[in-house]
């Protein structure tokens, strides 16, 4: 059986968490708990109590909300080595979204109390959660701009970088020359940009077309990195 500290080497890999005093790291590390949820389950829901800060280390999580007229809006996925949920625990407020397993998951989870108890213990984490929050809203920024800015086929484009591994944040630029897989199916980036799947299917030929993509099975491969990310700024 596999604990929280099996997955500490793993974790160095994400750069807001390396970035932490290496104390801190252990000490956070040994104060987590391992969870795993089933496909299709429900890790956090809407509205619901803050029960901790999550970290997904094995699997995919899809982060989305339903509308007044009973549709799915995606917003975006987690992959592994991501920490969210910290917001609810700052504010006090209810969760903001559905998180839902798209695969079987593992996560690590603080427990809020610990999660408290950690920052009152060492306060200079305070400076590394708020560029960690300022990541979130200039990624929230990055969206809204899409929607006001962008043609449809910009807002593909940018949220196929986005979902990649290449993309960090919106001051962040693509030096990475290689070709970049990404699981993702043409049913969930229409969900994503809230348009049909045709709509998305005839952008995605058009991007292949200009060889900046290969299409596969439920996956997409971003042939040109560079080049897409320039081409969404166009």
């Amino acid at each position: 059986m596999m604990l929280a500290s099996d997955y500490k080497q793993r974790l160095m890999s994400n750069d807001w968490f390396s970035s932490l005093p290496i104390d801190v790291i252990d000490k956070l590390v040994s104060l987590c708990k391992l969870k795993t949820i089933d496909t299709g389950q429900y890790l956090i829901a809407r509205n619901g109590p803050a029960d901790g800060m999550y970290c997904l280390v094995e699997g995919k999580l899809r982060i989305s909300n339903v509308n007044q007229q009973g549709k799915e809006m995606v917003l975006t996925w987690i992959s592994p080595g991501t920490w969210f949920g910290e917001i609810s625990l700052f504010d006090g407020l209810p969760r903001t979204h559905d998180s839902i397993a798209e695969t079987q998951s593992t996560l690590l989870l603080l427990p809020a109390k610990s999660f408290h108890e950690l920052l009152a213990e060492h306060p200079e984490l305070y400076p590394h959660f708020m560029k960690q929050l300022c990541r979130r809203l200039r990624s929230v920024f990055s969206v809204l701009d899409e929607a006001n800015g962008l043609s449809l086929k910009q807002q593909l484009m940018k949220r196929l970088l986005m979902l990649s591994d290449a993309w960090r944040f919106s001051d962040s630029q693509i030096t990475s020359p290689q070709a970049i897989d990404i699981e993702v199916s043409q049913e969930a980036l229409a969900r994503l940009l809230n348009t049909s799947r045709q709509t998305i299917n005839k952008l995605l030929q058009e991007l292949q077309a200009e060889a900046l993509i290969s299409l596969g099975y439920r996956s997409i491969t971003l042939l040109q990195p560079q080049a897409l990310d320039q081409a969404c700024k166009a």
